[in-house]
């Protein structure tokens, strides 16, 4: 079977930072790491910017004009903006475990403490649609040995999937022991080659586990992952 290796287009970040130096470090660092960056000092710039181009953001939680709250909560409420869906990434100096799951879940997709160092980007990166494949063949065909391993593989992995989706949208689901599930999955990511999913099981694990009583945006944005590695998967 042919070898999936269309180029990805790099990911464009949105850096709105009020300080000078730490915007000076996110733009340079994520340009090394094959990123577009582009800067803004100020929360009306920054959704502005957002409104008339497609980014994915990564947003100062104090910044004059308006904070990172304040512009995802305008972004999303504007269904004209070119980034209203984009993920969007929270940055703080001063971060405590009660500003961490308000940012979460006003819907960020991540925190980010500063100062930070290039490895906490590459993660943050990986995290954006589009930086990952949802299929990557040659990394299964590694990890499975041949290519009949591992259609194999794929299809118990497709029948697991179309399961979880299934349950995930059922409103009485038992959200106890998904994280044994998570788990397995994310073992079986590794097996067929699903990084992008493989990051989204990842992201939902250290959810549950950091605020187990607001786990809804988090599931519904999990299950959407789902779906899209389902679609792959029947092509």
């Amino acid at each position: 079977m042919p070898i999936r290796t269309t180029p990805l287009p790099p990911p464009r970040v949105l850096v709105a930072d009020d300080d000078p130096a730490s915007r000076h470090f996110l733009c340079e660092g994520l340009r090394s790491l094959g990123a577009e960056a582009r800067e803004c000092a100020d929360g009306q710039q920054a959704l502005q910017l957002a409104r008339s181009e497609a980014f994915d953001l990564l947003l100062d939680c104090r910044m004059p004009g308006a904070g990172a709250l304040e512009v995802l909560t305008a972004l999303r409420a504007d269904g004209q903006a070119r980034s209203a869906g984009a993920p969007a990434v929270a940055s703080s100096a001063e971060l405590d475990s009660a500003l961490r799951r308000e940012l979460l879940a006003a819907g960020f997709r991540e925190v980010l403490h500063k100062p930070c160092g290039i490895a906490e980007l590459q993660r943050l990166l990986a995290l954006l649609p589009g930086n990952l494949p949802v299929l990557d063949d040659a990394a299964a065909l590694r990890a499975s040995g041949d290519t009949a391993t591992m259609l194999a593989l794929r299809q118990l992995l497709r029948s697991e999937l179309a399961q979880l989706h299934r349950e995930l949208g059922a409103p009485e689901y038992d959200a106890a022991g998904l994280d044994d599930r998570l788990h397995r999955l994310r073992s079986s990511c590794g097996f067929c080659g699903a990084p992008a999913l493989a990051t989204e099981v990842a992201r939902l694990q250290r959810q549950l586990r950091e605020n187990p009583r607001d786990t809804v945006p988090a599931i519904a944005q999990f299950r959407d992952a789902v779906r899209v590695t389902l679609l792959a998967l029947d092509t």
